[in-house]
């Protein structure tokens, strides 16, 4: 009996583990382990709620009944994970850790009701359930008291919006940031561990996960982005996620797989910029939002158009 409930702890542990990795497609524990690491030198609190967030999209989707193999490979975590640390991130107040761990499991059963829409069509549901319950639930702190939004994301008129490309080139920062905002970071140690976790996870993965960056810094720079928000990777982490979703994990039998996959990566820039331009007036952030419309538009030419 002692070893039974030592083995359900154990699964429970890593599978949690798995979640956090599956942010960024990966389903291996040890590099969970990195990234959790990673996230919790930025900030321990943070930490916490990264792991929390996992362990409750888990146990819901175990104790709700889901296919086993999908509760394994922890697929109901990484949309918690990602729930749980914005509402810590962008909310404020005695009330915001209740609200972050709630938040991560409604997100749990958010993602099985995408699951079950999305499955005809054959597309992957991605991050939009963290997307669409964030939004939603940030929005609510203009009627709600108990939902206290943080003052860095205060809505501003387009109106009286001006465009500012100047500051500081730093393109080693660059390079690591990008992955590093994938989980709310701009710290350089992170950056590093983030980028070991995925080479840790497979050498594909790594060499894709830094061509996206680096095409995502490119685009950005050489289409007039903001230096401040180039360089602190706001352009990078969509990019990244996009060229391994289109590249690696759902290429399928994609002869141009690798080419597009690229093009997708620097596509996000513009999507991107527009995003954050439509929700300035909200005071949103523009989350993952456009590294899931980009790799939508991907995967859904590739159903009639297989060879890209």
């Amino acid at each position: 009996m002692l070893s039974i409930n030592k083995n359900k702890w154990s699964w429970l542990f890593l599978t949690s583990l798995k979640g956090i990795s599956q942010v960024i497609f990966i389903e291996n524990a040890i590099s969970g382990f990195i990234i959790l690491m990673a996230i919790t030198i930025a900030s321990y609190s943070l930490g916490i709620i990264t792991f929390l967030s996992s362990l409750i999209g888990t146990l819901i989707g175990k104790a709700g009944g889901a296919e086993e193999e999908q509760v394994n490979r922890g697929l109901f975590g990484y949309n918690s994970v990602l729930t749980g640390m914005a509402l810590y991130l962008f909310l404020q107040g005695d009330e915001r850790w209740f609200i972050a761990l709630a938040g991560s499991a409604i997100a749990a059963l958010f993602t099985a009701a995408m699951v079950h829409v999305f499955r005809p069509s054959g597309i992957p549901i991605l991050t939009f359930p963290f997307i669409a319950l964030t939004w939603l639930l940030l929005l609510t702190t203009y009627r709600l008291v108990s939902f206290k939004i943080s003052p860095e994301l205060t809505p501003q008129s387009l109106s009286s919006w001006t465009l500012n490309i100047k500051g500081e080139t730093d393109w080693l920062e660059g390079a690591v940031n990008g992955i590093g905002q994938i989980f709310f970071l701009e710290h350089t140690l992170s950056g590093i561990l983030l980028f070991i976790a995925v080479f840790w996870a497979g050498w594909r993965l790594g060499v894709y996960a830094v061509i996206g960056n680096i095409a995502a810094l490119l685009t950005s720079y050489s289409l007039g982005g903001e230096h401040s928000l180039i360089f602190i990777g706001l352009y990078g982490y969509n990019a990244i996620l996009t060229i391994l979703a289109v590249s690696v994990v759902f290429k399928g039998d994609s002869r141009y797989g690798k080419i597009t996959g690229i093009i997708a990566a620097c596509l996000t820039v513009p999507i991107t910029a527009s995003i954050v331009t439509l929700l300035l007036p909200y005071g949103l952030p523009a989350l993952t939002m456009p590294f899931v419309l980009c790799t939508w538009i991907f995967l859904g030419a590739r159903k009639v158009l297989p060879n890209i």
